[in-house]
């Protein structure tokens, strides 16, 4: 393994990883557009969504390096390379695969792999996450991942799985390092272009930031 890839910069500024999960991707370049306008500017388009490739480089091509955009849902060594292929700058998992994090990791490219107990945020660390993907996070809560962090203080873990807006402040005092939130933030926007239900996305958007007390806006920092 090469030198374990750093944490994505969006996600390190923003603390918020946007997760777009849809029936179909034709709504998610609007979606992508809107987090975006709300500074919320890493986005992981999960594979169970039909079309999720060609939306996940149709949205790099019109937001450009600003927006980082990754692929979720990477179960398998074949999916990852399909994804970096696209164009994915990170990839997540709901689960420790350790040819998936190594594909990543030996690409120079970050990977997020899903685990909940202490062995399997330690065997996930050791392949080469950039961070550790708490899944599903709401299982334990807060007080699950405040008893990770104690024995393992030195590795990143990312919230996921049930977190809210509401919720995304307890996680990261309990010591997370960012939370993703995929259905509480869109409520429907991916199946709805209207421009009130994309406004009303780009608010959360900007509420789910003030929440965790993100370190910058989009366009606001230049790393």
């Amino acid at each position: 393994m090469r030198e374990r890839p750093a944490l994505t910069p969006q996600l390190g500024r923003s603390r918020v990883m946007a997760i777009l999960r849809s029936a179909d991707a034709s709504g998610l370049p609007a979606v992508a557009r809107a987090l975006a306008s709300g500074g919320v500017t890493c986005l992981e388009v999960t594979l169970t969504t039909a079309g999720a490739l060609d939306a996940l480089a149709a949205i790099r091509a019109e937001l450009g390096p600003d927006v980082a955009v990754g692929a979720g849902t990477v179960i398998t060594a074949g999916q990852a390379r399909d994804a970096l292929a696209a164009g994915a700058e990170f990839l997540v998992a709901p689960v420790v695969d350790t040819a998936v994090v190594r594909n990543a990791a030996d690409s120079g490219i970050p990977c997020y792999p899903g685990a909940w107990t202490p062995t399997e945020v330690s065997q996930a660390w050791r392949a080469g996450a950039a961070a550790v993907k708490l899944f599903p996070a709401s299982t334990g809560g807060p007080a699950h991942l405040r008893q990770l962090r104690a024995p393992l203080p030195d590795i990143p873990l990312v919230a996921v799985g049930g977190v809210g807006i509401d919720e995304a402040r307890d996680y990261l005092d309990a010591g997370a390092c960012a939370v993703g939130i995929g259905s509480p933030l869109l409520r429907g926007a991916d199946q709805d272009s209207t421009p009130q239900a994309l406004e009303a996305l780009t608010v959360r958007a900007r509420i789910l930031l003030d929440v965790v007390g993100a370190t910058a806006r989009s366009g606001e920092a230049s790393a």
